[in-house]
């Protein structure tokens, strides 16, 4: 099949690899969001996408906005028997959604109807889910909506972060999109429609959310770490400056919320049982041991952290 490819994080790389080495279909474009730039020195930066086309001879087009006639005549001479839209972060307008074929395919991190939304991956880990995965649907004009394709399901480590799930669902996403493909081409896909009571919408992250509350549960704060890992990341405060916390792991203990109940290993008292501190970082320093944190800082037992 002649494919669009739309999509913009390195989510979305393995699938287009996938596409370009599988001999089965032809990647015809690439649609991606414009450059940005990228860390304090603001340097224009493409997104990942684009390098993984252009890398493989396939030409690219950034548009700030798919709406309007100008775009859509251009995909209808590309004329893709199918458009493939992974976190592409732009709204498909009708007329384009009813140009391909076969329509146009969303692959999703997560178990539709649950986690519809731009952060489907770091809210499941956040919510304390066990099992997560992918689905590919048809899209329509409302947000993750569209009647699903295949779903597969993997199960969420303990000791996960959101960026190390982000990684394995990348590589489950590529596999689920072939077998769409491939039920779209020769006719045995079944399309199923979301049951809309049992959904849920995730939001994107914002820094304002990186606050740990040591009120809550030890479960719930080191849901919390792995969730927002590798961005926002969790934060927390020390003498005035903000604390990241990058990886905890639950232990025992008990006491009062944000009490230091051990600093070999850094051990921090929440609303019920304790986490383990692993890795952090003071604002205006390097990333490090929790230990030897500590130990520079001079913690001792019994002090409050926040």
């Amino acid at each position: 099949m002649n494919i669009v490819f739309m999509g913009t994080p390195d989510f979305a790389v393995p699938s287009l690899n996938t596409l370009v080495t599988s001999g089965k279909h032809k990647v015809t474009a690439v649609y991606t969001q414009p450059d940005k730039p990228v860390g304090r020195k603001k340097i224009l930066t493409p997104p990942d996408v684009k390098v993984c086309a252009l890398e493989n001879g396939i030409e690219v087009y950034q548009p700030d906005s798919l709406k309007g006639d100008e775009q859509a005549n251009k995909i209808k001479e590309l004329a893709p028997d199918v458009i493939v839209v992974i976190a592409y972060g732009k709204i498909l307008p009708e007329s384009i959604l009813s140009i391909p074929k076969y329509g146009c395919i969303n692959i999703h991190g997560s178990l539709l109807p649950k986690y519809r939304g731009a952060a489907p991956i770091q809210r499941a880990v956040i919510d304390g889910e066990k099992i997560t995965g992918v689905t590919s649907m048809l899209m329509d004009k409302g947000l993750d909506t569209g009647d699903m394709l295949i779903s597969r399901s993997t199960e969420i480590l303990p000791d996960e972060t959101a960026g190390e799930l982000f990684d394995r669902l990348s590589q489950l996403g590529a596999q689920v999109l072939l077998d769409t493909l491939d039920t779209l081409e020769n006719g045995t896909a079944v399309p199923k429609k979301q049951d809309n009571e049992k959904s849920n919408y995730a939001a994107m992250l914002s820094k304002e959310e990186c606050v740990i509350d040591w009120n809550l549960s030890a479960q719930a704060v080191h849901n919390k770490v792995r969730g927002m890992n590798p961005w926002p990341i969790a934060v927390t405060m020390y003498k005035g400056k903000k604390l990241k916390i990058y990886k905890t792991k639950i232990t025992q203990g008990s006491g009062e919320p944000c009490t230091i109940l051990s600093v070999k290993p850094p051990v921090i008292a929440c609303g019920s049982g304790a986490v383990e501190l692993l890795e952090v970082q003071l604002e205006g320093k390097n990333r490090m041991s929790a230990e030897e944190f500590f130990r520079g800082q001079r913690i001792e037992k019994g002090a409050v952290l926040e």
